[in-house]
């Protein structure tokens, strides 16, 4: 052994002796904070006056101040609408001094108690990320969007502007307000809801009305090892309400541009004396129309949930969401032009739609039943079950020619005669579809010691059944090559090839031309060892996956094993260093031309990053760095339309780079979520021939800015009054297929900006949105038309909403 060799080994051992020596001299406050009736007390502050010891509460009323050196302290629990609390304590060296609270509550302003500390950051993930541990302390990437930053922005829905609160995530629009769609680090992200992975096809799910959602917790990176089986490039998990034990109500009314109209209602109590049968109640009207003519999106939302406490250890919730979409054919938002003239040569408001065609229905059904038990303080056994129910009834509209075409398909050269600038057919399909999904998780959390390492076990098993089934086989041209429909001088009146007459009746089971389903099982161990007082953390987890899955009647089944390695460390009680690699392994549904089979989707992810809390945990940073590669991964095929059923196996791919966030509050008043994110993707093996080695992997934006700052003016005559300013800068935009087209999109710049003005029981919002009126559009090359889409957004739009809570 070399003598360079052995100076590392002393300096490392040396280094962690003086890391558990510096642990020993430290000790550690925790306990319970309780409102009247037993009810937890979430986000609630305590401090050690005078000192920077400072925490919240979580959602269980749990605080915990580590790293306190011995002493005696005055410890101070305190927020509005509660009588705060002093009280003497005495810290001793490698001991844990419990101290509990219960505090007397002012109802009148208790909604206030949460946003009191921080309305825009949330330092613990929810109960359905599975995880003992604070956001800080996770080996890993985590933005958690809070529910006090959909109000501000005035967001109804996950397709409403949600994105620009995270970094890296950008959204193609492809899907309009149907399905949201988000892309990070290259990718397609899963969809969660409430920790379950609700994603049965490529196409879905409905985009979650705001009105049932209390936050939404980006994961950036694999996390099969927490939610069920997930995307190496991350995830979003939609978390919803749940009754809090307060009697409480919020009802808001919206009103805006382009006849958008929106009623909601948040009820919140007690359906018993005694405050263990709970009660939730949220529903939402929303009249939608659109700077296009001839469209429109409307919804229907009811979301009730009911919870009942048996005692101090065991608990059930029950809930149900009910959304109701009724909207123009999906498509109806894109517009195309011929490729000699390229993106954006038409008016912001213009449209290919036919007026006429009957409206696309959607019906989106979930139910969960969640057992929770709490052995002790140490242990706790959750167990969950959810179905989802999709049901669309509806048509999809996409081009069959634009001109100028000069397309010979038979040798007769017929469709050399199309050649108008701007002519095009229209082309409406049918598009009725059903998924199914019965899921379920039961997992297990536990906390013991052995010696001076402390462990945070998790293990649990997720079962999962998912089919999705789509009528696409029916069709028909709108328009004739004789009178085609000229984007130059449009005719809305009735087409010249009359309407479809789709067979909507015979049993879709028998008229689908498309299915897909896949059945699954994993069970899976993971360990947090907390070294030193907690200080260094390493995690280690595994995770078993047997995955069934059919497309198109090919069935496969595969098995796989991923680990995971995570390693934290406080550097001190706000700042941490973390280092992680995962693996991820999913099932993918699909077909290919000349059948290849279709196997699961395996990636990688190294990842490394510090995170920090600011000015007593005001405001956080992450900064983090990564490199993702994925093998076997499923796209569309460049010479396929979008509703093509048939896919092609790309290979592998390499994306990486660099975000940064930050958000909370940053004096008094005022609070600001920021972020910006490096991103470049790449295919780096082809099993395509049109596609090269290095070619770029569309579908992100290589450099994407966003910020949001909202100020409240704090005391005086004008308190009350807040103002709020923000913008989204995409540079570099990729186009969202692999047609390269002569055309590359623009940079994107948006601004928007509002007022508010806040009573307690009254609160007005109003909102500007897109300021500059900039000509804001996404959009794509499609080789086989040979032309360009895109899709528009609003011009300058407001607005305006009232919320009163009593």
């Amino acid at each position: 052994m070399s003598i360079n060799i052995i100076k590392k080994v002393c300096f490392f051992m040396l280094f962690l002796s003086s890391l558990n020596v510096m642990s020993q001299e430290l000790g550690k406050v925790s306990g319970k904070v309780s409102l009247s009736g037993n009810v937890p007390a979430s986000g609630i502050s305590v401090v050690l006056k005078g000192t920077k010891y400072n925490t919240v509460t979580n959602d269980d009323g749990n605080y915990e101040l580590k790293y306190v050196k011995p002493g005696s302290y005055t410890i101070s629990v305190h927020s509005v609408g509660a009588h705060s609390i002093e009280d003497a304590i005495v810290v001793t060296a490698k001991q844990t001094t419990t101290k509990n609270f219960s505090l007397s509550e002012s109802q009148e302003d208790l909604d206030e108690v949460v946003i009191t500390k921080n309305k825009y950051k949330q330092d613990k993930p929810s109960l359905s990320l599975r995880l003992q541990t604070p956001v800080l302390e996770i080996p890993q990437n985590i933005q958690i969007i809070s529910g006090q930053t959909l109000k501000d922005q005035q967001i109804t829905s996950m397709s409403d502007g949600v994105i620009r609160n995270v970094s890296g995530a950008v959204r193609l629009e492809h899907w309009g307000d149907l399905y949201t769609n988000i892309t990070m680090r290259g990718t397609q992200i899963q969809a969660f809801r409430n920790g379950f992975n609700v994603v049965s096809s490529f196409w879905g799910p409905l985009t979650e009305d705001m009105s049932f959602v209390d936050h939404i917790e980006f994961v950036k990176g694999p996390a099969g090892f927490m939610l069920s089986s997930g995307d190496p490039s991350g995830l979003y998990n939609v978390v919803t309400k749940k009754p809090t034990g307060i009697t409480k109500g919020e009802a808001t009314v919206i009103a805006g541009s382009y006849d958008f109209y929106r009623a909601s209602l948040d009820l919140d109590g007690k359906l018993d004396k005694k405050g263990k049968l709970l009660y939730r109640f949220n529903g939402a009207a929303q009249k939608k129309g659109s700077h296009r003519p001839f469209e429109h999106n409307d919804r229907y939302v009811i979301a009730p949930v009911l919870s009942y406490q048996f005692d101090d250890k065991t608990k059930l919730t029950f809930e149900y969401n009910f959304q109701y979409a009724n909207m123009t054919e999906v498509g109806s938002y894109y517009v195309f032009g011929p490729e000699s003239q390229g993106y954006a040569t038409l008016p912001v408001g213009f449209t290919m739609t036919q007026p006429g065609l009957p409206d696309t229905n959607i019906q989106d059904h979930s139910g969960y039943l969640m057992f929770e038990h709490k052995f002790d303080d140490k242990w706790k056994l959750t167990a969950q079950t959810s179905y989802f129910k999709y049901i669309q009834q509806g048509y999809s509209s996409w081009p069959s020619l634009v001109g100028p075409a000069g397309v010979d398909t038979d040798g007769d050269k017929v469709l050399d005669k199309f050649i108008g600038n701007g002519d095009i057919i229209r082309n409406v399909g049918i598009w009725d579809a059903e998924s199914n999904m019965y899921l379920g998780q039961i997992f297990l959390n536990g906390k013991f010691s052995t010696g001076p390492i402390t462990h945070k076990v998790l293990t649990g098993i997720d079962l999962g059944s998912k089919d999705y089934m789509a009528d696409w086989g029916q069709s028909h041209d709108l328009d004739t090559l004789d009178k085609p429909f000229n984007v130059y001088n449009p005719n809305y009146g009735t087409p010249s090839n009359g309407f479809p007459q789709f067979d909507h009746e015979t049993p879709l089971s028998i008229r689908a031309g498309g299915r897909m389903s896949s059945e699954y099982a994993a069970g899976y161990v993971q360990d947090e060892l907390g070294f030193f007082e907690n200080r260094l953390r390493l995690t280690l987890a595994a995770r078993y996956t047997w995955i069934s899955q059919s497309s198109w009647g090919e069935t496969q089944e595969d098995s796989h094993i991923t680990p995971r390695v995570g390693v934290s460390y406080s550097i001190d009680q706000n700042t941490a260093v973390y280092g992680l690699y995962d693996q991820a392994f999913i099932p993918q549904s699909g077909i290919t031309q000349n059948g290849d089979p279709i196997k699961p989707l395996t990636g990688n992810n190294l990842e490394f990053g510090i995170k920090r809390d600011w000015f007593d945990g005001s405001w956080s940073t992450t900064l983090s760095a990564y490199r993702i590669t994925k093998e076997n991964e499923l796209t569309s095929d460049p010479n396929n339309g979008p509703n093509d059923p048939y896919k092609v196996i790309l290979g592998e791919k390499r994306a990486e780079g660099v975000e940064f966030d930050v958000r909370g509050k940053i004096i008094d008043g005022l609070n600001v979520i920021a972020n910006y994110a490096y991103t470049e993707s790449i295919v780096t093996q082809s099993n395509v021939p049109s596609i090269g080695s290095g070619s770029v992997v569309p579908g992100f934006a290589k450099h994407t800015a966003n910020a949001w700052l909202n100020y409240n003016i704090q005391s005086g005559s004008l308190k009350g009054f807040g103002a709020s300013i923000g913008g989204t800068y995409l540079v570099d935009r990729q186009t969202d297929n692999w047609g390269a087209g002569l055309q590359r999109l623009p940079n994107y710049f948006k601004l928007d900006g509002g007022l508010s003005y806040d009573t307690k029981k009254f609160k007005i919002t109003a909102n500007v949105f897109n300021i500059l009126n900039e000509y804001l559009y996404s959009g794509s090359y499609y080789t086989y038309l040979k032309s360009y889409y895109w899709q528009t957004e609003q011009p300058i739009n407001f607005r305006v909403g009232v919320t009163y809570k009593f």
